[in-house]
């Protein structure tokens, strides 16, 4: 090619790394969070665990856990760089089904908080003494 040419355009990429992809949609803080939740089996790829190396591409399915929630997600776009937030959600889209069992989950969690009354003091001696010989801190 001579000088005067012009240079073409960078072809869009056809596939991200998976944990590169997951660090941009914004499921991981890090990369390497990323990776580490890939290799010890928290993200599957069609069903099927993967490498963090892995090439993902559009159309592609991911069951991500992530702490007490699961995504199952579709991949709608690719990008290797970290940008917005509004901008990471239209990589993926979240299947129906996942969003309602998160939602179900979540209230689950709520309302077993939702019995639990914390001392509005701290144990007295004699209610230190309670606890110590039954052995549990609800006896007051």
């Amino acid at each position: 090619m001579s000088p005067q040419d012009p240079t073409p355009p960078a072809p869009q990429t056809a596939s991200v790394r998976l944990d590169l992809w997951l660090w941009a949609a914004r499921f991981f803080k890090t990369r390497s969070l990323a990776r580490q939740a890939v290799e010890t089996g928290k993200v599957d790829v069609g069903g099927q665990r993967a490498k963090a190396s892995r090439a993902l591409r559009v159309g592609d399915t991911l069951r991500i856990a992530r702490g007490e929630e699961i995504f199952e997600v579709a991949v709608t776009g690719l990008s290797d760089t970290r940008g917005p937030a509004s901008v990471a959600q239209t990589l993926y889209a979240e299947t129906e089904a996942s969003r309602a069992a998160r939602e179900q989950a979540r209230a689950m969690r709520a309302a077993e908080r939702n019995g639990y009354r914390a001392p509005e003091t701290k144990p007295d001696k004699r209610a230190r003494r309670l606890i110590k010989a039954l052995g549990d801190i609800d006896a007051l």
